[in-house]
């Protein structure tokens, strides 16, 4: 699958859903900054994607759960990693620009 089909904020839903699987819409939405019509699409899309499983719970059949499958696991992964290699890419263009700077500033 791949990650092009994949937005910052589904990175942010899966993420958050890995650390608070029963938290409400409301919360995880208050918690993303999301509006709550926004968050249950973004939920829905990622649950047709076959990246989220949603539960009833036991001890209170009104309240849901949120599990990410093996494959949302994966990707969230796969995200994760791709963020942090771009965002070192970034730091090491700034560290040669800066040091490109600090020379010309020398002379």
């Amino acid at each position: 699958m791949s990650n092009k089909n994949f937005s910052q904020e589904d990175l942010e839903l899966l993420r958050k859903i890995a650390k608070k699987s029963k938290a409400s819409q409301r919360d995880l939405a208050n918690d993303l900054n999301l509006s709550l019509g926004k968050l249950n699409y973004c939920i829905k899309s990622l649950v047709k994607k076959g990246l989220v499983k949603i539960n009833r719970l036991k001890e209170n059949p009104t309240k849901i759960k949120y599990i990410l499958t093996q494959e949302g696991i994966a990707l969230r992964t796969k995200l994760t990693l791709d963020f942090m290699k771009k965002k070192m890419a970034e730091y090491d263009e700034l560290k040669i620009e800066l040091e490109n700077e600090n020379t010309m500033d020398g002379e």
